[in-house]
């Protein structure tokens, strides 16, 4: 490797308006030379979650400005910029195409080559930008929108050994969170609730425990806590704060115990191939939630593999990711007859893990 190259990431999949702009030096050295996020919580917030409407139309309305911000951040012009990668799947639709129109506009002004990049492998990819893990490694994707387990073993080589049939662990906690009034996005509404509560009060289900694999599910897991508080509110004609409080640390410590269950069967098999350096690496947003953090690390210790968790920042939605992910790939790029696509799986082997359709496995 001999040359500088930069790549400037845009990324709209759902309610994060985000441009970065990513640089391998000539060393193979990749530096973050600027990353912006716009978010949209006070937007969604008195809707309960994210209205796809109003979040393409807050996409539309900054990705201009939030390009601009991001090359002014980094001293750069577009004339500067070698590439451009944009997420263009999986995502909501109306998001997602923004960020490919505004991307497409840019690669036909500049004549920079353009990537399509599969969102779930800008997460999948980012533990090499933030901590260079060796392939292969065994990825825990838990997200808002999504929970996988992923054997990376390269750009675009996946195999996923198991995800949930139904809610995302994120998702679930935002409508745990709405059961119990408590505010949005509920991951950290729910955790800061769980903090003075006693796991031990509610027995709740552990869902696909008992089976066999690596798949997961929490809607039984969401209706339990629904169930639960309605006994509760039937005996005292209300939620009181210490059951608030004793049902979201019971909900988070079942979603923990599953998460480090699964992930303990998933090292198993992944480790049967004898990696090199072995490495449980975890992105996404719920992989900031100190209780399953913990649980996940331990059980990478159990079995001698390095636990990896790259910094909020870049497990969340985020453009770097998006521009690394780019960085990873070899071609010139997709050119410009790409389409912006709202399922789009990391291993198309396999089975579609929620559903299919006309327009195919959403994950």
């Amino acid at each position: 490797m001999n040359e500088t190259h930069t790549v400037l990431g845009i990324e709209s999949s759902c309610d994060d308006t985000a441009a970065a702009i990513v640089r391998r030096r000539a060393d193979g050295q990749v530096e973050i030379l600027t990353s912006v996020v716009h978010g949209q919580t006070e937007l969604h917030g008195r809707f309960g979650g994210v209205v796809p409407e109003i979040a393409a139309r807050a996409h539309a309305e900054k990705l201009d400005t939030t390009v601009e911000e991001a090359l002014a951040g980094a001293g750069l012009a577009l004339s500067d910029i070698d590439a451009i990668a944009v997420t263009a799947g999986p995502g909501l639709i109306g998001g997602v195409l923004s960020g490919v129109m505004c991307a497409k506009g840019l690669a036909m002004a500049t004549g920079k080559p353009l990537h399509a990049v599969n969102h779930l492998a800008g997460h999948a990819l980012t533990p090499r930008l933030t901590d260079d893990v060796a392939y292969p490694y065994l990825l825990l994707l838990v997200s808002g929108g999504h929970c996988q387990f992923q054997i990376v073993r390269g750009p675009d080589d996946f195999e996923r050994l198991g995800g949930t049939i139904d809610d995302a662990p994120g998702e679930a906690f935002d409508k745990v969170a709405r059961l119990l009034a408590l505010p949005q996005p509920g991951g950290p509404a729910v955790e800061s609730c769980a903090e003075a509560g006693d796991p031990a009060r509610f027995a709740l289900p552990r869902p696909l425990l008992d089976r066999p694999g690596c798949d997961l599910s929490f809607s039984g897991l969401k209706t339990a806590v629904l169930r639960t508080r309605d006994a509760l509110v039937a005996e005292h004609g209300g939620l009181r704060r210490a059951d608030r409080a004793d049902l979201a640390a019971a909900f988070q410590d079942a979603v923990a115990d599953v998460l480090a269950e699964k992930a303990r069967r998933a090292l198993a098999i992944y480790l049967a191939d004898a990696p090199v350096t072995p490495c449980l690496c975890v992105a996404g947003g719920v992989a900031a939630n100190a209780t399953i953090r913990a649980r996940l690390e331990n059980v990478a210790r159990e079995t001698g593999a390095e636990f990896v968790s790259p910094p909020l920042a870049l497990c969340t939605d985020n453009a770097a990711m998006i521009a690394y992910a780019a960085l990873e790939r070899s071609g010139p790029g997709d050119g410009l007859e790409f389409s912006a696509r709202p399922r789009w799986p990391l291993d198309s082997s396999k089975p579609a893990m929620l559903g299919g359709g006309r327009k195919g496995a959403k994950a």
